[in-house]
């Protein structure tokens, strides 16, 4: 075992040191969702489940993360279908104004959330389309859209497009070559965008702002809320999704492995 010099040994403090600031938050918030003291201070107090319990009963909250799911789940579909192609076509042809196109879909992803929610809002109230989840829906495809292309075009660039010639030499036709060869060697990149489009879209807080109607999202819930302080009900869900993040990551490494 190398001895570490003196700089070594402080670039590791500082990696450390950074680590556990942006952990800390998140372990504190674990802790106290469990904690039975309404008050968030210490020291703790019992071991409780009540907050969760709280949580499942709230029914504002529930219809909130219920939206949330609809349109991340909703939003990812949408950057996939159309990303995807969008990605093939900008890889595989030289067509006028392609350049263009490609550089369209990604601005959204430099602009901040604020500007692109209200551009979006204006070009709703043109075109006179109603806010809501549909509108919201639309809005996180357009900003997200961005992530799916650029990281399958990625993944193309590294792709042995002579491997699709062999599959048409041994007559496999275009879309028989694409599922069982262009779409396995781009499937990571595929499965990759997706969980951070919908992970960004689960958390989008400035385009939902302008977007939404009636009907409340999650982050939208948590933001008014906090504006009476946290609560420990806000630690429950706030554990709940970090549970569930975690098994997306785990099934998603899980998936990949197992078709490689």
């Amino acid at each position: 075992m190398h001895k570490l010099y003196w700089w070594q040994r402080g670039l590791l403090g500082v990696v450390g040191g950074t680590m556990v600031y942006l952990y800390l938050p998140i372990v504190v918030l674990v802790v106290f969702s469990f904690n039975s003291n309404a008050v968030m201070s210490l020291p703790l107090a019992e071991f409780t489940f009540d907050w969760y319990r709280k949580v499942l009963a709230n029914e504002a909250m529930l219809t909130a993360l219920g939206n949330s799911l609809i349109v991340a789940s909703c939003a990812t579909v949408l950057t996939v279908v159309i990303g995807v192609p969008a990605a093939l076509v900008i890889d595989r042809y030289r067509l006028p104004g392609l350049g263009l196109f490609r550089r369209t879909i990604l601005l959204p992803l430099s602009l901040p959330g604020i500007v692109t929610g209200i551009a979006m809002l204006n070009f709703y109230r043109q075109l006179g389309i109603p806010l809501g989840l549909g509108a919201i829906i639309i809005g996180h495809s357009t900003a997200l859209l961005g992530i799916v292309v650029s990281q399958v075009l990625t993944r193309l660039s590294r792709f042995n497009r002579r491997l699709e010639e062999a599959s048409q030499d041994l007559g496999a036709g275009p879309i028989e070559t694409f599922f069982k060869v262009t779409l396995p060697g781009i499937r990571s990149a595929i499965i990759g965008s997706a969980l951070l489009s919908f992970t960004l879209s689960f958390d989008e807080i400035p385009v939902t702002y302008f977007l939404t109607g009636r009907d409340n999202t999650l982050p939208m819930y948590i933001y008014s809320t906090l504006r009476r302080g946290i609560t420990p009900e806000i630690n429950a869900i706030g554990t709940l999704i970090i549970l569930a993040s975690l098994v997306l990551i785990v099934a998603s490494v899980s998936m990949l492995k197992d078709k490689d």
